[in-house]
C-alpha cells in the first residue's frame, strides 16, 4: 500500500450466522421488564410474567417463530394484568425492532392461513417500520383462565406500534377461546418467521422502491 493512502474498511452486512438479536430493559411504576430476542435462534424460550395464559402464548411465539425469547417481568399483577402485558408487549416489540436493524435483506411480507383445530386465523404481516394494527376477532367470554381476552388485542397492539409492523389479524371462524387465541399467537409467530427471513436473492439490499425503510 503507497504511503498515505487512506484504507477505508466496510463493515459487513450483520448475517443470520451472527444473529439479528436485540435487548430492552423497561422500568415504569406498574412494571418492571427485561426482554431480549434473537430472530435468527432456534426457538428457545425463557418466560415468566406471572401470567401464565401469556407465557404459553409468547412460548408459542418463539418455538413457531423459530425466534429465541426471554421474557422476564414483574408488574402490579394484584390489581389486573392490563399494564403487564400491554408493557410487555411494547418490549418485545422494541427489541424486535432492534434485532431487524435496517431490515436489508429481509423477505418483508408474509401471509399465513393458521388452524388450531376448530379456530382458522389469518395473519398477514409488513415490515416497513410504519407501525398499524387490524384485529378482527371476537370472544365469547370475558376471560381464558384467570386471564381477560381483551387483553390479547391489547398486547398485539403494544406489539406492532412498537415493532413498527403493519400487522392484520382475523380470526375467520373458531367456537373456542383458548384455540382463537393460540391461532393468532402462532399466526404472527409463521408470518414473523417468514418476512424476516434473509432472501437470499436480495441480500443487502433494501426491500423498498424508496431505498429506505422505518418512514
Amino acid at each position: 500500500m503507497a504511503r498515505g493512502r487512506k484504507l477505508t474498511v466496510k463493515k459487513p452486512a450483520r448475517t443470520a450466522a451472527k444473529g439479528r438479536r436485540g435487548s430492552v430493559k423497561r422500568a415504569t411504576k406498574e412494571t418492571d421488564i427485561e426482554v431480549a430476542v434473537d430472530l435468527d435462534g432456534t426457538g428457545a424460550s425463557e418466560i415468566a410474567t406471572g401470567i401464565g395464559f401469556l407465557d404459553h402464548m409468547l412460548d408459542l411465539l418463539a418455538r413457531h417463530s423459530r425466534t429465541d425469547i426471554s421474557v422476564k417481568a414483574q408488574g402490579d399483577l394484584h390489581i389486573d394484568h392490563h399494564h403487564t402485558a400491554e408493557d410487555v408487549g411494547i418490549a418485545l416489540g422494541q427489541a424486535v425492532k432492534q434485532a431487524l436493524g435496517d431490515m436489508r435483506g429481509i423477505t418483508r411480507y408474509a401471509d399465513v392461513h393458521l388452524p388450531m383445530d376448530e379456530a382458522l386465523t389469518r395473519v398477514a404481516i409488513d415490515i416497513p417500520g410504519r407501525p398499524f394494527l387490524v384485529f378482527k376477532v371476537d370472544f365469547a367470554r370475558a376471560k381464558i383462565g384467570d386471564s381477560d381476552t381483551q387483553l390479547v388485542r391489547e398486547w398485539f397492539q403494544a406489539f406492532a406500534m412498537n415493532s413498527g409492523f403493519t400487522l392484520h389479524v382475523q380470526t375467520l371462524y373458531g367456537s373456542n377461546d383458548h384455540h382463537i387465541a393460540e391461532s393468532c399467537f402462532k399466526g404472527l409467530a409463521r408470518a414473523l418467521r417468514a418476512a424476516a427471513t434473509i432472501d437470499p436473492r436480495a441480500a443487502g439490499e433494501i426491500p423498498s422502491t424508496k431505498g429506505a425503510l422505518g418512514g
